[in-house]
């Protein structure tokens, strides 16, 4: 029903407690906003393991019978939305299997952009798929490894792949966990106790009652063992790009990402787009949840009082039918409700962390002047979406994104608004850490920093123009070479 970008997936991951999968059920109930397809838990006792996923929400998938027939001290988790690969049951994770190297499971967060290839080349070789996930081509790639050691498989594996992954492993008694080179998706390391965790988001450590460590860094193998934490650096360095999507919408806003609190750099997003795009006005009215911490932002700056001048049903499920062609209109309805009292009358400042398609936003802005609002100015916390991402986020097709095929005047007159402003890029780096340095915004200016094969690239109506700077002229966005891609060739 929403007009937004899909979360990437969320892993979870705990080695030495006696609660394990328990504990790994908590976390991915903190992690559900990353993703609502499926989830699934791998367990270890040291001896064998067991594991148990499927289709929906956690609390859908798992119950105390299944969790009591996971037991053990070490466990992963997943859930599940998928960029790469169907969505079915098949698809969920972990991922487990039985090869030379003895039992082992998988959960990925990220997307790899040479998966297609690779998976030609093993077939080719007389491998046997399971899934259309990207993730499976990691498992073959470990399974036919003739290191001699389960590190030294996992390290063969995973030098073999390209883009963006977050990944969580566990043999029977050692849990890994492996970041890509760029550091496109966060993986934090916790402890409970004597316990070790890893985690997409700290929010999942709340839960549990552990304490935020420090991230696993981008290039950065960690293998947790009876020995404790060992940290091996087996990949060439690259130029970091995480994702700085995960602060403007992914993350939630109680969590440490990339070691920077999502709720002061969202905040800060609003500060700054106040500065950069003021308006007189009334009233600050956020769009729920996603706007709220950059609302509090702009009206902690313009002065302008912030109100909750719409209000979010959160009891909407995720498979809520509009039963007739005629009122479908009622979509986003159901989901959010003006409150006529905080509009009626006002000049209206409406504070949203994106526009992708402008389809929501157009009903919102209608919905609020049918509330009585006598002016309605749309505030986005980002610059405007042109391109797609290959790193681990399901985004529509460049001709669906509203920013790469319109100007800012005809988007303005789309969405029926008195003005539109977009915050800049330079406001959106400079909101976090070495912005400019350390973050991808490929989404914001089409150059990207892993290539991908050209074949991937014509499907998604890219002009490749390698090494090229983004031109502004709607023709497309530019793919930035920056490392050879040794399957597209």
């Amino acid at each position: 029903m929403f007009d937004k970008l899909r979360e990437a997936c969320g892993v979870f991951g705990i080695y030495g407690h006696p609660e394990a999968s328990n504990l790994t059920y908590l976390g991915l109930y903190a992690l559900q906003h990353r993703g609502q397809e499926s989830a699934g838990i791998a367990a270890s006792d040291g001896v064998r393991m067991r594991h148990s996923k499927g289709m929906g929400h956690v609390n859908e998938v798992f119950n105390q019978p299944v969790l009591a027939g996971l037991p053990g001290s070490l466990a992963i988790g997943h859930v599940r939305y998928s960029t790469a690969g169907d969505s079915r049951e098949a698809n969920a994770q972990p991922i487990v299997i039985d090869c030379m190297h003895g039992e082992f499971a998988i959960g990925h967060n990220g997307n790899l952009v040479n998966a297609s290839g690779l998976r030609d080349r093993l077939v080719g070789q007389g491998a046997i798929f399971q899934t259309s996930s990207d993730t499976e081509v990691v498992v073959h790639l470990y399974a036919r490894s003739a290191g001699p050691t389960v590190e030294d498989a996992v390290v063969e594996a995973v030098s073999q792949v390209q883009g963006a992954f977050s990944f969580v492993m566990m043999t029977k008694d050692r849990l890994i966990g492996v970041r890509d080179p760029h550091g496109f998706r966060p993986l934090a390391i916790g402890r409970l106790g004597e316990a070790w965790v890893l985690s997409s988001e700290t929010c999942a450590l709340d839960l549990i009652g552990a304490t935020y460590v420090r991230d696993v860094e981008p290039g950065e193998m960690v293998v947790i063992s009876e020995q404790g934490l060992r940290s091996i650096r087996p990949f060439a360095p690259a130029q970091h790009a995480q994702c700085i999507f995960e602060h403007v919408y992914f993350a939630r806003p109680d969590s440490l990402v990339f070691g920077e609190s999502v709720n002061e750099v969202r905040t800060n997003l609003g500060r700054r787009l106040a500065q950069e795009s003021p308006v007189e006005a009334d009233v600050v009215v956020p769009i729920p949840d996603s706007g709220v911490c950059a609302a509090i932002g702009f009206a902690e700056t313009s002065g302008i009082p912030m109100r909750m001048g719409l209000i979010r049903n959160h009891y909407v499920g995720r498979t809520f039918i509009e039963p007739q062609q005629s009122i479908r209109h009622f979509g986003v309805r159901v989901k959010l409700n003006p409150v006529r009292s905080i509009l009626e009358g006002r000049r209206v400042i409406l504070i949203d962390d994106s526009i992708v398609r402008g389809t929501t936003s157009r009903k919102l802005v209608k919905m609020v002047r049918a509330a009585g609002a006598r002016e309605v100015h749309m505030r986005i916390s980002c610059p405007p979406t042109i391109s797609p991402c290959f790193y681990g986020v399901d985004t529509p097709r460049r001709s669906e994104l509203i920013a790469a095929t319109h100007t800012l005047e005809e988007i303005r007159k789309y969405l029926a608004a008195d003005s539109v402003a977009y915050l800049s890029l330079d406001g959106l780096t400079g909101a976090v850490r070495d912005g400019k340095s350390r973050y991808c915004t490929s989404c914001y200016t089409g150059v990207y920093p892993v290539a991908f094969p050209k074949d991937e690239a014509a499907y998604l109506q890219l002009a490749l123009k390698l090494n090229g700077p983004a031109d502004g002229s709607g023709t497309g966005p530019v793919v930035a070479a920056t490392e050879p891609d040794p399957v597209a060739g």
